[in-house]
């Protein structure tokens, strides 16, 4: 148990910019009682054009939530039964999952151990006549290597649905180390990709205060499918009428006219994010056991993973615990666990698995006091000296 005394440091405190943002917030939500407008309607179509300009992208599609932006996403590229869609073995589950309720099959690839995200290299080998779409993962606010992702998909005729759940706010800076790739360069995710399906939860580094999503896409007839499916198919205008078997997956007006005050602060919030990651950087740089992920221009840090040991990992984080500092891991084994065949071969994914036993999250959060950061670093270093 964690001495009582001492004060317990979240993973994320959602009370921080929703305290800064508090009389905004209230009006807004005031606003919308008084619409009586509830789902959709003028709030959500604000929203979605003021993300759409903030992304520059043509289009942005509010939706339940990130996982039904991913279905959605899939459906509108015509995913469906028997088609194979390739993506990481490293994420959220929600990634394959989506997938599987589209009807198709996931088909993995491994990860690059120093961004946590699919190696571009492994993802053409991956490719079969029955290869329908690639969906990669910007994770932890960290953009893959978009740029030769598209090379693969364009040589082979796919699109690609990027899952940004964690990323927003994000730009592409490079792929990894090699040349990045001009036409992207200083783009935001969500204009990266065929499409982007973005999650909107309350832990996201633009959350809501509850479940919401967008699906993001320049091009008109995914965005026309998205609106149409997020509402039962129904045609836009007239009312019982179905072209398609489609969810209720409407982006409630309070939830947007909660992101609308937030959008305009995402930067401001971003930055501090990359500052206190730098801080980490700085501050454990000198461990020797500890392998700190790389600051860079473009990341926005929704979650701060560290690699460890794997004999380490459980113990640090009981020892953090102990000191009173949350900690948690993302993610505790690879997607191709869970849905590959046979469970999952760990020769096929060795970094996928491997970092599965080394990956710890530490507290970031726009609001992370100084001295609770100093408290994170030295409780860390602590542990390695009784190693």
């Amino acid at each position: 148990m964690a001495d009582l005394a001492v004060a317990t440091i979240p993973m994320a405190d959602l009370r921080s910019d929703s305290s800064e943002l508090k009389t905004e917030i209230e009006r807004a939500i005031k606003r919308v009682l008084r619409s009586g407008q509830f789902i959709l309607g003028p709030e959500v179509d604000a929203f979605e054009r003021e993300v759409a300009d903030y992304l520059g992208v043509g289009h942005a599609v509010g939706v339940g939530s990130g996982t039904e932006a991913l279905l959605i996403g899939l459906r509108a590229l015509g995913i469906g039964p028997g088609d194979e869609v390739i993506t990481t073995a490293f994420s959220f589950f929600a990634t394959a999952e989506a997938i599987i309720h589209a009807g198709a099959t996931p088909v993995f690839v491994d990860i690059r151990p120093d961004s946590f995200t699919i190696d571009p290299d492994a993802l053409e080998a991956a490719v079969t006549q029955k290869t329908r779409a690639i969906v990669p993962v910007s994770l932890f606010g960290n953009p893959a290597a978009m740029g030769r992702i598209n090379a693969v998909a364009s040589r082979h005729g796919l699109p690609v649905l990027e899952d940004g759940a964690q990323s927003f706010g994000a730009h592409y800076q490079g792929d990894d180390g090699d040349d990045p790739d001009p036409e992207l360069l200083g783009r935001k995710v969500g204009a990266l990709a065929t499409a982007t399906a973005f999650s909107c939860y309350p832990t996201k580094n633009l959350g809501a205060f509850g479940d919401a999503g967008l699906l993001t896409t320049d091009d008109e007839e995914i965005a026309r499918i998205a609106r149409l499916l997020r509402n039962h198919g129904e045609v836009p205008g007239r009312r019982y009428h179905h072209a398609a078997v489609g969810y209720t997956s409407r982006l409630d007006a309070l939830q947007a006219a909660v992101l609308r005050v937030k959008l305009p602060h995402i930067d401001r919030w971003n930055t501090e994010r990359r500052r206190l990651a730098k801080i980490y950087e700085a501050g454990l740089a000198a461990s020797g056991w500890i392998q700190t992920p790389k600051v860079t221009a473009g990341h926005v840090f929704h979650q701060y993973s560290i690699c460890l040991a794997p004999t380490d990992r459980d113990p640090l984080g009981e020892h953090l615990a102990r000191n009173g500092i949350s900690s948690r891991v993302h993610y505790p084994t690879s997607l191709s666990a869970f849905v590959g065949p046979n469970g999952g071969d760990e020769t096929a994914y060795p970094c996928s698995f491997a970092t599965s036993r080394r990956i710890l999250s530490l507290p970031i959060y726009p609001g992370l006091r100084g001295e609770e950061q100093e408290r994170v670093v030295e409780t860390l270093l602590a542990f390695g000296e009784g190693r």
